[in-house]
């Protein structure tokens, strides 16, 4: 009998529960998370504080402890890229995206994935986090064409795009799909493609 090659894994495997980012503005992060992606604190400390959007005791911590060093070169180095929020439909995504353009707060990259539309920010320590819609409304639908499709597997990054353009589409009465396909098509390209998907420069 040949031996069992099942990978070494939890039976039962645990749930993804928060991130925690060490910070210098403890405050500013708060208040950005509040305003981007609805967090609220659950406890907001002198050194740290402990934000939710859900029913989880908290989602995203932030420590600030003392002796805190500026990071080196942030973008070009290892780690983290970014966190990642979804909306439910696109009318709540496309209208949180026009929310925080009001408020002066613009997305450094912007990409249509195929599994997803996403909108990617910088926090005010240069991290990254994305708001993004499922295009299939389905996640075992996404996973599949994640796993399955020669689209995915040929274009990981898909195709970037104009979020004002997306938005003259949505108040023209064009539906999500009609716009996530013309987006795929390359109809709403923005006049500037980034050369690459770095965060951008903070420090």
């Amino acid at each position: 009998m040949s031996a069992n090659r099942a990978p070494n894994r939890p039976i039962v495997a645990p749930r993804f529960h928060h991130t925690t980012f060490t910070t210098l503005h403890l405050d500013e992060m708060v208040e950005w998370y509040s305003k981007v992606a609805g967090l609220t604190p659950v406890y907001h400390g002198e050194s740290a504080a402990w934000l939710t959007n859900d029913e989880a005791n908290h989602r995203i911590a932030f420590l600030s402890p003392p002796g805190l060093k500026l990071p080196v070169d942030k973008p070009h180095t290892i780690g983290l890229h970014h966190t990642a929020f979804e909306y439910a439909d696109f009318e709540l995504w496309i209208n949180n995206y026009v929310r925080l353009r009001n408020s002066g707060i613009l997305p450094f990259l912007t990409l249509d994935h195929g599994m997803t539309m996403s909108l990617y920010y910088a926090d005010p320590e240069g991290n990254g986090v994305e708001i993004q819609v499922d295009t299939f409304g389905d996640w075992s639908t996404s996973k599949e064409w994640m796993s399955a499709s020669l689209e995915f597997a040929s274009d990981q990054l898909g195709a970037y795009f104009d979020p004002e353009k997306l938005v003259a589409a949505h108040e023209a009465g064009l539906t999500f799909a009609e716009i996530h396909e013309r987006t795929r098509a390359g109809e709403y390209v923005p006049e500037v493609i980034p050369s690459d998907i770095l965060l951008p420069e903070i420090y």
